[in-house]
């Protein structure tokens, strides 16, 4: 089996997760700063096995698309025409507020839970744990 990877992405930084060979568990990968990324990924596709590419969906509680939407689509695009791999896109609301909580949770301390950089790889975590347990 292929891993898949999961993009949380942002203006300033994308987090990124990867699952093992088995699809089993998820894990942070990196935080990557977005102007960067398509870089980023386009080199770790070529040493690692990836099967597909989540991306999140960052809606409103209405449901409608969150202004950053728009600048999702046009990396999709970008990244569309670097890798023939399937881009799935999954609902991220509230990610970021579960990925807090597992900060203080852990026992993290403070200053290291303002991390945003940390807070975007568990975040990318926590959208590809769900999509193995209820997405598929």
């Amino acid at each position: 089996m292929a891993r898949i990877l999961a993009l949380d992405y942002g203006t300033k930084r994308t987090g990124i997760a990867v699952t093992d060979e088995l699809q089993l568990i998820a894990s942070g990968l990196t935080t990557v700063a977005t102007g960067e990324l398509l870089v980023f990924l386009k080199e770790y596709l070529e040493r690692e096995n990836v099967e597909k590419i989540i991306v999140g969906e960052p809606k409103r509680m209405n449901n409608e698309a969150s202004d950053v939407e728009v600048k999702i689509s046009g990396f999709i695009t970008k990244l569309k025409e670097t890798t023939p791999l399937p881009i799935i896109r999954v609902d991220e609301r509230f990610t970021s507020k579960l990925a807090s909580r597992s900060l203080v949770q852990g026992g993290m301390k403070k200053k290291k839970r303002q991390d945003k950089a940390l807070l975007d790889e568990i975040s990318a975590t926590i959208m590809l744990q769900d999509y193995l347990q209820y997405g598929r």
